[in-house]
This record gives C-alpha cells, structure tokens and sequence, in this order.
C-alpha cells in the first residue's frame, strides 16, 4: 500500500522519531565462544557454528558460522536467533551453503542494537 501526502509524511516522521522502535536487521553481531578455523572438523562439530533450519538441535544443519564472522540477526526463539551472514568465512563455507540464513544458539553470539 502506497501511503501519500500528510497522512503518510506523518507517519514516516514518527516511526523515524520513534525511541526504541527498530527494523528488521538493526541487530547485528559477531561469532565468538568457538573454536578458531584451524580447529575446523565437521565430524567432530569443531571449529564452526551449526546453522539450522529452525530453534533446536533438531533441526537439520544447512550452514555454517565461523568465529568473528559478522551476522545480522532478524528473529528470536529462547535462546535462538535466526542470523544472516554479513561478512566473514561464512561467505566462503567450509561446508554448506554461502551467505547462510537461519537459526543458531545465541550463547555463541554477541549481539548489540535494536535486537528481538
């Protein structure tokens, strides 16, 4: 829907004015609390962060994160965030698809902003 004139000027001013109120991807953080790259063992479950396609350890693994890699983080569940990568190894996995886009444990994260 295409908001014109006053009505949608208004509203712009006060979602941007808005304290407290932030966007999708405000979140942003980095890996850290695992093992360095030169750990890196798939087997094992070394050297990397699991990132699963729901909350849980139950859900199936698509990626991978790896420590300092620079996520943005888009939802929460418990002790779940659902991350993007934003720079870092994970653009170039070990294992997995590039750019992973889902669900790891927040224990491994370290996170500021505008967070869910």
């Amino acid at each position: 829907m295409k908001m014109t004139g006053f009505v949608g000027a208004a509203l712009t001013a006060a979602m941007a004015l808005a304290p407290g109120v932030g966007l999708a991807g405000d979140c942003t953080g980095y890996v850290t609390g695992i093992r360095p790259i030169s750990s890196y063992n798939h087997a094992a479950g070394n050297g990397f962060l699991a990132v699963r396609t729901g909350p849980g350890t139950g859900n199936a693994q698509i990626g991978e994160l790896y420590l300092g890699d620079e996520v943005s983080v888009w939802a929460r569940s418990g002790s779940w965030y659902r991350v993007q990568c934003m720079s870092g190894r994970c653009l170039n996995p070990l294992w997995g698809q590039a750019n992973p886009n889902g669900w790891v444990h927040g224990r491994y994260l370290s996170i500021g902003g505008v967070c869910p």
